[in-house]
């Protein structure tokens, strides 16, 4: 019953979406953002540990409250996007989207290289593995699947457009060479807590963090690129997707030493797109949990 009451919910919110003016939804999900920054007051605070941890007392209360409102008002607006692009043509979704430093891409698939396209939970996310694919062909990404079967249906229909094969992250090692062995682009979200075991420890905004080594072990081994890619905007109507210059992970006699250099190289660029518009990046997951649990922990 919980899984049509999803559904239902899901189709209910999307008829709204389609039928409500641009102007007035505008309007709708600044009020929403308001209204969520006061009630989600554990995420505030999450938020509030991430931005005091990355930014210390380089910025202030004030300024450190307007990221966070932000954070929310992107995260609607790219709800609302996100149903807006079920089924969207790929004429329709390259015309809101322009690309920069595209040649990084372009460059290594005609040199017939291997490419792990890397981005975070920045921007409009969920736009970039479809803007890529409409552009430049078909790719894999990974993620994690919905508790709701239902709403994990719907993710999945959104997020396989355009060619796009989605994996489970949950053992997903395996899948990913596979994917590299095929030629195929394959495409990881970065920015996420990782425990002791599954994480290495490099500096992010100056502070030790676990970060996931799967691109750079999977570069190492098949000689592919790394390449970060970012999406962000200004009016949340048109987009801009940059590309980064690719990373190339050394193949050197010490294995760890190669992994964890490309690994902190991640780390760093992903640090430098979101110093760029912090407001843009999802502060409110803990992000330093591993290394810092006890500052997430006082209420």
């Amino acid at each position: 019953m919980k899984e049509i009451l999803y559904i239902v919910a899901f189709n209910l919110l999307r008829f709204f979406i389609w039928i409500v003016p641009d102007s007035m939804m505008n309007v709708m999900i600044k009020g929403l953002s308001q209204l969520f920054y006061r009630l989600d007051k554990k995420h505030r605070r999450i938020a509030k540990v991430n931005l005091d941890l990355a930014y210390e007392d380089t910025l202030s209360d004030k300024g450190k409250e307007k990221i966070i409102k932000a954070c929310y008002l992107n995260l609607l607006h790219s709800l609302v996007d996100f149903v807006k692009n079920q089924g969207i043509s790929k004429k329709a979704l390259l015309e809101k989207v322009h690309f920069e430093n595209e040649s990084f891409l372009q460059d290594a698939l005609e040199s017939g290289k291997k490419v792990i396209l890397i981005t975070g939970h920045y921007g409009n996310w969920e736009l970039v593995a479809l803007s890529i694919a409409a552009k430049f062909g078909p790719m894999t990404i990974i993620g994690r699947k919905l508790d709701s079967k239902a709403m994990d249906v719907v993710l999945k229909q959104n997020r396989e457009q355009f060619g796009i094969e989605l994996l489970d992250k949950k053992g997903a090692m395996k899948s990913m060479i596979n994917v590299l062995k095929e030629g195929r682009m394959l495409g990881l979200l970065v920015d996420q807590n990782t425990n002791d075991k599954e994480g290495m420890l490099v500096s992010f905004f100056g502070k030790p963090v676990r970060h996931t080594p799967s691109a750079a072990i999977l570069s190492r081994r098949f000689d592919a690129v790394i390449i970060p890619v970012f999406i962000t905007t200004e009016d949340h109507q048109a987009y801009k997707m940059t590309f980064y210059k690719p990373i190339v992970t050394e193949k050197s006699d010490d294995k760890e030493k190669d992994i964890l250099e490309s690994v902190q190289k991640q780390a760093k660029i992903t640090e430098e797109a979101i110093r760029k518009k912090p407001e843009e990046w999802f502060w409110l997951h803990q992000r330093w949990k591993n290394q810092f649990e006890a500052h997430y922990n006082v209420k």
